[in-house]
C-alpha cells in the first residue's frame, strides 16, 4: 500500500514537467511545420522567390516589436494564461491559411497579412512557458538546470523533425490541408497549460512586495533596466545578439550557398541535421554537465567549443569533417540557452522575469535577418569561403572577449 502512494506520488511530481513539455514540444513542432509550408505555398501559388522572401522577412519584425510587450503581459496578465492564450491565437492565425482559401481565396495581400498576424503570437507563448519552468520545477522537486536543458532540447528535436514532417504533409495532403495540423498542434499546447497545475513565483513575488508595502512597478523598461544592471546577464546576452547574427546566417546563406554552387543538395540536409542534432545533445546534456562544471567553467567551455568548432567549418573541408564540426559546434552551442534561462531564474526577481525573458527574446530575433542580409552581400561580393572565415573570426574573437570580461569573473 505503502509503495503505491510513494509511485502515485512519484507519477504526480512528474505531471506538470511532462505536460509542460507537451505544450512546448507541441508548439515548437506546429512552428516548424509553419515555417516550411508558408514558403511552399506561396510559391504554388505565385511562383516567385522574391515574394516568399518578401514574407520571410517581414513576417520576423512583428517577434522583434512584440516580445517585450509580451513579457510585460507575463508579469502583467500571469504565465498560464498568457501561454494558453497565445498558443490559442497562433492556432486561429494558423487555420486562417485554409480558412480563407476555402471562402475567399488567398491573394498575395492575404497571405502576407495572416503571416504578419500570425507572427505576433508565437513569442509571448515562449517567454511565457519559460517563466513557468520555475514554477514546475518547485512543484516537481526538479533541478531548474535540468528542467532548462530538457525543455531547450525537446525545442530542438521538434525542430529537426517538424520540417521533415511538413513536407511529408505537403507531399500527402498538400501545403493547404498542412496548416490543420499546425493549428491541432497548437491546440494541444495549449491544452497542455490547460491542464497544469502550479502555483505562480511572479505573482507570488509581487503579493510579497505589496506586502512589505513597496509599489510594484509594472513599466516595459522596468524590464530593459533590470537586464541592464545585471552586469553578467547583459555580457551574456549582448554575447547572444552577435553569436546569432553570426551562427544563425551560415545555417540560412553561407551553407546553402556552397553546397548549391557544388551541386550536393544532401550535403546541405547532412550538416543541417548535425548542427541540430548536436544543438539538441549539448542541450538535453545542461543537466548533467552543470551538475559537475561551475557556471563559469560551463560559459567558457561554451565559448571555446565553439569557436574551435567554426573555425575548421569555415575552410569547408570534406563532408564528413564538416558533418563532425558540425555536430560539435552545436554541441557547444547546444548549453548555452539552458543556462542563460537559468541564470535569469536564478538572478531576476519573478516578477520581472517575463519581461527580461521578452527583451532577450527581442535581441534573438533581431540579431538573424541583420546577420543573414550582411552575410548574402558579402557572399555575393566576397563569396563563400571568405565570408565564413571572417565570421568565423567574428565569432571567436566574441567569444574571447566574453572570456575576458571582468563580469564573467567577478559575478561567480
Amino acid at each position: 500500500m505503502q509503495h503505491s502512494k510513494t509511485l502515485e506520488s512519484g507519477a504526480m511530481k512528474k505531471t506538470p514537467v511532462i505536460l509542460l513539455q507537451v505544450s512546448n514540444f507541441a508548439s515548437a513542432l506546429g512552428n516548424s511545420i509553419v515555417v516550411i509550408t508558408i514558403p511552399w505555398l506561396i510559391l504554388e501559388r505565385t511562383d516567385s522567390p522574391a515574394f516568399a522572401g518578401v514574407v520571410a522577412a517581414v513576417s520576423a519584425f512583428p517577434a522583434i516589436l512584440v516580445s517585450p510587450i509580451s513579457g510585460w503581459m507575463v508579469d502583467h496578465l500571469g504565465r498560464r494564461a498568457v501561454s494558453i492564450g497565445a498558443d490559442l491565437l497562433s492556432s486561429l492565425s494558423v487555420a486562417a491559411f485554409p480558412i480563407v482559401a476555402a471562402t475567399f481565396g488567398l491573394s498575395n495581400t492575404s497571405i502576407l497579412l495572416i503571416a504578419v498576424v500570425g507572427a505576433v503570437f508565437d513569442p509571448a507563448g515562449y517567454t511565457a512557458r519559460k517563466t513557468l519552468l520555475s514554477d514546475v520545477a518547485k512543484k516537481s522537486q526538479i533541478d531548474l538546470d535540468r528542467l532548462n536543458g530538457i525543455h531547450e532540447g525537446f525545442m530542438g528535436v521538434a525542430w529537426i523533425f517538424g520540417p521533415a514532417i511538413g513536407a511529408g504533409l505537403i507531399s500527402t495532403v498538400g501545403s493547404i490541408n498542412s496548416f490543420w495540423a499546425a493549428a491541432s498542434l497548437f491546440v494541444i499546447a495549449a491544452l497542455a497549460i490547460a491542464f497544469l497545475r502550479v502555483g505562480d513565483l511572479g505573482q507570488d513575488s509581487k503579493d510579497a512586495l505589496q506586502e512589505t508595502g513597496e509599489k510594484v512597478d509594472l513599466r516595459l523598461r522596468v524590464g530593459v533596466k533590470t537586464l541592464w544592471n545585471d552586469k553578467l546577464l547583459r555580457t551574456l546576452s549582448v554575447a547572444l545578439l552577435i553569436l546569432a547574427a553570426v551562427y544563425l546566417p551560415t545555417e540560412g546563406i553561407v551553407l546553402p550557398t556552397y553546397f548549391e554552387e557544388v551541386n550536393n543538395p544532401g550535403g546541405l540536409g547532412l550538416v543541417i541535421s548535425a548542427l541540430a542534432a548536436g544543438s539538441a545533445v549539448g542541450s538535453f546534456g545542461y543537466g548533467w554537465i552543470s551538475r559537475h562544471l561551475s557556471r563559469e567553467s560551463l560559459i567558457r567551455l561554451v565559448m571555446l567549443g565553439t569557436s574551435a568548432s567554426i573555425i575548421p567549418m569555415a575552410f569547408l573541408p570534406p563532408l564528413p569533417l564538416l558533418m563532425a564540426a558540425g555536430f560539435a559546434l552545436g554541441l557547444s552551442w547546444g548549453p548555452y540557452n539552458p543556462l542563460v534561462n537559468t541564470l535569469v531564474q536564478q538572478r531576476i526577481p519573478a516578477h520581472l522575469q517575463g519581461r527580461v525573458f521578452g527583451i532577450q527574446t527581442a535581441v534573438f530575433y533581431v540579431a538573424p535577418p541583420l546577420g543573414m542580409v550582411l552575410a548574402g552581400l558579402s557572399v555575393e561580393r566576397f563569396g563563400v569561403s571568405t565570408t565564413y572565415i571572417f565570421l568565423a573570426a567574428v565569432l571567436s574573437v566574441t567569444s574571447i572577449l566574453v572570456l575576458l570580461a571582468k563580469s564573467l569573473r567577478s559575478e561567480f
